[in-house]
């Protein structure tokens, strides 16, 4: 059986100072919405944080981005965080830029125990600058090393008691790969079953990933609101 946490703040309390932690989502999509307002309160710094973007001014990463916890920014765009955009501009968050694809399958790979591949995504661009090249096939690559995390954050949809994780729809997005990415692996979830009410089948992160679980009621903000006028 996982540990199973019933205060957020419980379940983040072993991400200290400095550290490397992976948080799913897309945009404001699968977002571990209530583990990051845990490390807002909490209070951790100097983190670095490698997800697909770092959420909105006022909600998800940019929450801890706000309050000037995280020093490392590794993600694959900006989005809509114009306070990501100022620190960025003005040299106060170290930020790297990864294509979303290099970033998911670096994720992956790390993941998969796998220390580096070769990818042609970035050749000769500012992408490859300082990194080690290689043809294939009459093709160029770029060799790119994989990312793990000291912890990783993730949201599911269903738990069960061992840890097994399923996700909904477009919800599920980096979460997956991220699971497998960290050391330790922290899944907020909408709902937690008993061991054997999970189809095997619709098992998305076997519980082997997973060594902490903790069921939170999550807002769905909507990150861009668009409307059709009359």
């Amino acid at each position: 059986m996982k540990k199973i946490y019933t205060d957020f703040e419980k379940a983040v309390e072993d991400i200290k100072d400095g550290m490397t932690i992976m948080v799913g989502g897309f945009g404001l999509v699968g977002i571990p919405e209530n583990l990051i307002k845990a490390l807002q309160s909490k209070g951790t710094k100097d983190l670095t944080v490698i997800s697909n973007n770092c959420g909105v001014d006022d909600w998800g990463l940019g929450l801890l981005l706000k309050d000037k916890q995280i020093t490392k920014m590794i993600a694959s765009y900006v989005g809509e965080n114009k306070e990501f955009e100022r620190q960025y501009l003005n040299e106060e968050l170290e930020v790297e830029l990864v294509p979303q694809g290099t970033l998911a399958e670096k994720i992956r790979a790390g993941g998969a125990g796998i220390p580096a591949f070769y990818t042609p995504a970035g050749v000769g661009t500012v992408i490859a600058e300082g990194k080690e090249t290689k043809v294939f096939n009459e093709k160029e690559y770029l060799l790119e090393e994989s990312y793990t995390a000291d912890v990783s954050l993730v949201r599911a949809w269903k738990a069960d008691k061992m840890g097994n994780l399923v996700y909904r729809k477009t919800a599920q997005n980096f979460n997956p790969i991220i699971a497998t990415a960290g050391k330790i692996t922290i899944a907020e979830v909408e709902e937690i079953v008993e061991v054997g009410e999970l189809d095997p089948d619709e098992i998305d992160t076997p519980s082997i990933y997973v060594q902490g679980i903790i069921q939170g009621k999550q807002e769905e903000r909507i990150e861009r609101l668009t409307v059709k006028e009359d």
